[in-house]
């Protein structure tokens, strides 16, 4: 076993996480279903690694100059990620972010030492949207650098250089599907671009929630969505610059109804906790095992800690209000379901790499 390291301060903690086979699943399925463990990231989250590349690039580039401070708008990972960077590196940090995500994301922000500037959770094309709100703080303000973690490829770039090179070395090159959910599309596009250039014939799918336009987009090239999801940060409805880097070959749309049962059922057979997004990636991966031979080897992310879904995911009276029923489907109703649910997986044509204007 190899020994623990000794690092001088948290952004040395970024990166180099655990891959994590869930055995229940893989066990049901034929093949190994693994979860990159992200939430052993300072910060608690994927995002740890986007914030460290997006400031660390703009430091090389002469962009964010010491004393400045960072603003940057976000639904709670990125920018508990970036309150952990900025504060080890001795900046300030403004996070917009909209006021109805989790109490435990807000309070984790001004935890690790960052202002927190709350707006109401408005459609994108609406200038009170938090992405407009940060990039307007940080044109006004000579000395305000704004992330910009949609359109910022750094955010890709984390994984490109990080993430992927892991996972091939963790898996021995063995790998032949990666799942994941987008939302600036950093995670998916860094990692699937790594990844096809080791092997071609890894297949990469796109995991989407309801109230997300993605699955809709790789499908006919516009945005349309129907419903809503107690995901935060997963699916957005337009084309940013890190999703047009990612290489998918198939995208799936599942309900939140899925992510409670596979989220219970996994807390209850392995003991690990999974957030919302976490259990989004994992019911997608399971899904996609069912559909494939067994024997694959299949990486998915557990992107952040599992209690900072616990007042949604795991609260009987929201999960109600939603109408969202509290009681998990059984296994192999479910397995049952996903089997007979092939016409469900959209195999992606469109070069939406080249779509739209950049």
């Amino acid at each position: 076993m190899a020994l623990a390291r000794v690092v001088m301060n948290q952004i040395e903690q970024i990166g180099n996480t655990d891959l994590l086979k869930i055995a229940s699943l893989s066990k049901l399925c034929g093949s190994d279903i693994y979860v990159k463990c992200e939430y052993q990231n300072p910060g608690g989250s994927i995002k740890d690694r986007a914030a460290l590349q997006l400031v660390m690039d703009a430091i090389d580039q002469g962009k964010l100059q010491p004393g400045m401070t960072i603003v940057e708008g976000t639904a709670g990972n990125t920018g508990i990620g970036l309150a952990v960077v900025a504060k080890a590196l001795g900046y300030d940090l403004l996070v917009v972010m909209p006021n109805d995500q989790t109490a435990e994301k807000t309070k984790m922000i001004e935890l690790h030492g960052a202002r927190l500037h709350a707006v109401p959770p408005v459609p994108f094309k609406n200038e009170a949207h938090f992405y407009h709100t940060a990039r307007r703080l940080g044109a006004e303000n000579d000395n305000f650098w704004w992330a910009n973690q949609f359109e910022n490829t750094s955010n890709m770039r984390a994984h490109y250089l990080r993430t992927g090179p892991e996972i091939w070395q963790q898996t021995e090159g063995k790998i032949d599907m990666l799942v994941s959910v987008s939302g600036t599309g950093g995670t998916i596009a860094g990692n699937s671009l790594y990844l096809k250039e080791q092997n071609p014939n890894i297949e990469v799918w796109c995991a989407d929630p309801d109230g997300s336009g993605t699955y809709e987009f790789l499908r006919s090239g516009e945005y349309k969505a129907e419903g809503g999801s107690l995901t935060e940060g997963i699916g957005i409805m337009r084309l940013v610059e890190n999703f047009r880097q990612a290489k998918i070959d198939y995208a799936l749309n599942l309900p939140d109804q899925d992510l409670l049962s596979i989220a219970n059922f996994v807390r209850e057979q392995d003991g690990i906790v999974l957030g919302s997004s976490s259990a989004l990636n994992v019911a997608a991966a399971f899904f996609a095992a069912l559909h494939r031979e067994p024997g694959k080897t299949i990486v998915t992310f557990a992107c952040d800690l599992g209690e900072r879904s616990a007042s949604k995911l795991y609260n009987t009276d929201y999960l109600q209000s939603r109408g969202i029923s509290p009681v998990a489907e059984p296994i192999e109703k479910l397995i049952n379901r996903y089997r007979q649910a092939g016409d469900k997986i959209l195999r992606v044509t469109r070069d939406y790499q080249n779509e739209g204007p950049r």
